[in-house]
């Protein structure tokens, strides 16, 4: 197989992947357009499921068909389990719906058990890429090493470097990581000539993302970003299924959930039946033999009507309105402002789904482009942006939730705000709370809330050795960056003998959409009371500088008796206030103000 180079250019090919949880897709561009390629059964999606036969993987359209003979060795929905804990409550939730047996690996990562045979979901990524990477070398008939690979726009840290490492398994190097409401953008917008603000909301398999761009003479600049990772087609479905079993036991007495090839008979005929009434009115759900046992057998059948499909699924479907919100506000425009909403995502192919996009947008969704295909369009384009095949196109992403450290009293110090623009490098400076340290322990944490104990402990620096000098005259510098694929870098830097500490940040479990929503949902709510703590925290800082400054005058001064006793006084108001935790603001600036008069005058 020859070297994937493009004779004319000189240019390496660099194909654009959409890992997703039911299907995925593989585009590469071709005289600057990028073309979606079929797989080796003629398709242009990809199942992204995987059996396990013996010593032989099985990807794509055979895997699936093995979903109804061997359920218990073919995986399906591995992209929801990427990046997890074991113990989160949402894997604990999903893997009792999974036929496939999951365990704890001793990070305490999910992974998959497959006839003894162990697999971490990045490996079974890999196998996914890999038939990507396959369908691409087969169609160019050249060798791929690079790629860029989407991912939903909340997935965390852990997440995308997780997606990262199931490239470089499946022998690709993931020169950039996506998020793929703004792959979708790019692919709508990059041959229109017109500018504004578009939404993109992405429903898919397992995932729901909705971004706010604007699009401007060639710049896609993103303004803000919400949505749920465990919300998709997967739940629709699972709703029909557990609607079916549950009538059915009430008809019959009998649980079909002891027998997972039943299930998953179920679960297809579910997916079916969604597909059937995206088009049509009415279907029914026909299942001979869902139940057997020596004295009888027992068919399922149920009509549905689209109403009374609409009626079962709606309340897993309203959940996409508030994110919706959410992300208008934080980026600070109005519905008015709204030029198009563009549709990606399987998902969206549904009568309703599109009745509630334009209920909450107030216009009508954009039904031109293929929901299928079009972010990995998007990630084809990104590429030929990458490699200079693209002029004129920049992409400015953004980070979902603000990170900081913590300061004294346990108040979060942000240092870069939520929605800040990738890639990024901020800095702040900070100094030493006590006198003499040598050293310093910087603990990093992500979210919206004013103390630090209620947002996502992420990791510590430690800054050793640093010179010993009285409080407040060290200059510790602390430097946030982030690169284009959204990882963390943190570095704390001793501004006066120049040593230095770094970490990359790959968070124990990351942030699951859930807390995100907690941590921002929590932060309005709570916004008050946590302001006040914060300012009570600040009273109690500023009460024990003026303290120990004033013990240290009358210390080391030639005071008369009457000043020290005043002096003793004040110092013994402001201990009280602390000790009590009551706090008047006048009360303090008048004791402080005295408290300067008297050593001014001394």
């Amino acid at each position: 197989m020859t070297s994937s180079i493009n004779v004319s250019s000189g240019i390496q090919k660099i194909i654009g992947i959409d890992l997703g949880t039911t299907n995925s897709c593989v585009s590469v561009l071709e005289n600057n357009i990028p073309i979606v390629i079929e797989n080796s059964e003629g398709n242009r999606t990809t199942p992204s499921v995987v059996s396990v036969e013996g010593d032989e993987i099985f990807v794509g359209e055979h895997a699936k068909k093995m979903l109804l003979t061997n359920p218990t060795s073919t995986i399906f929905g591995s992209k929801r389990l990427i990046g997890r804990k074991f113990m989160d409550n949402e894997i604990q939730k999903y893997i009792k719906s999974l036929p496939y047996s999951t365990f704890s690996h001793v990070n305490g990562d999910v992974w998959i058990n497959i006839e003894d045979k162990k697999f971490s979901p990045s490996q079974i990524g890999a196998f996914i890429l890999s038939k990507m990477k396959e369908t691409a070398e087969k169609y160019l008939n050249t060798k791929i090493t690079k790629s860029v690979i989407t991912v939903p726009a909340y997935f965390n840290d852990k997440q995308r470097q997780a997606t990262k490492d199931a490239g470089a398994i499946a022998g690709l190097d993931v020169i950039r990581i996506i998020n793929e409401p703004t792959a979708a953008a790019l692919s709508y917008g990059l041959d229109k000539s017109e500018n504004g603000i578009v939404a993109v909301y992405d429903l898919g398999g397992g995932t729901f993302d909705i971004s706010i761009l604007e699009l401007k003479n060639g710049i896609f600049e993103v303004k803000s970003t919400n949505g749920d990772t465990n919300l998709g087609g997967e739940d629709i479905d699972n709703e029909i299924v557990t609607y079916l079993v549950d009538n059915f036991n009430k008809k019959n007495n009998v649980d079909l959930r002891t027998d997972k090839i039943g299930m998953q008979r179920i679960k297809e005929a579910a997916e079916n039946l969604k597909k059937e009434l995206s088009v049509k009115k009415s279907s029914v759900v026909r299942i001979p033999f869902a139940f057997i046992d020596n004295n009888n057998s027992l068919h399922l059948e149920e009509e549905f009507t689209r109403s009374k499909y609409e009626n079962i699924v709606e309340n897993i479907l309203r959940k996409t309105v508030e994110p919706c919100k959410k992300a208008l506000r934080d980026a600070k425009v109005e519905l008015g402002d709204i030029k198009h909403v563009i549709l990606v995502g399987g998902m969206t192919r549904m009568p309703l789904v599109r009745k509630i996009v334009k209920e909450t947008f107030g216009i009508e969704p954009i039904s031109s482009v293929n929901p299928d295909e079009v972010v990995a369009k998007g990630a084809a384009i990104q590429a030929g942006v990458l490699k200079g095949e693209i002029k004129n196109v920049l992409l400015l992403d953004v980070v979902p939730l603000s990170l900081g450290i913590e300061t004294v009293g346990g108040i979060f110090s942000k240092i870069v705000n939520r929605n800040t623009t990738t890639p990024f490098k901020v800095s702040q400076i900070f100094t030493t709370s006590e006198d003499n340290q040598d050293e310093v322990d910087i603990k990093i944490y992500q979210g919206e809330r004013p103390l630090a104990f209620h947002n996502k402990y992420l990791g510590n620096i430690k800054l050793k050795d640093i010179k010993p000098l009285p409080k407040g005259v060290p200059r510790i510098e602390v430097i946030f960056e982030a690169d284009s694929n959204g990882i963390y870098k943190i570095t704390a830097k001793d501004q006066i003998d120049n040593k230095e500490q770094s970490m990359e940040i790959i968070p124990n479990g990351g942030l699951t959409e859930q807390e995100i929503d907690r941590m921002i949902n929590e932060s309005e709510q709570l916004k008050t009371a946590d302001l006040e703590r914060k300012k009570n925290i600040e009273f109690k800082n500023e009460i024990e500088n003026i303290v120990k400054t004033t013990e240290n005058f009358i210390t080391n001064s030639v005071l008369d008796s009457k000043k020290v006793s005043e002096l003793n006084n004040s110092v013994n108001l402001l201990k009280k206030m602390n000790l009590e935790e009551k706090y008047d603001k006048k009360e303090i600036i008048e004791i402080e103000n005295k408290i300067i008069k008297l050593i001014k005058s001394n």
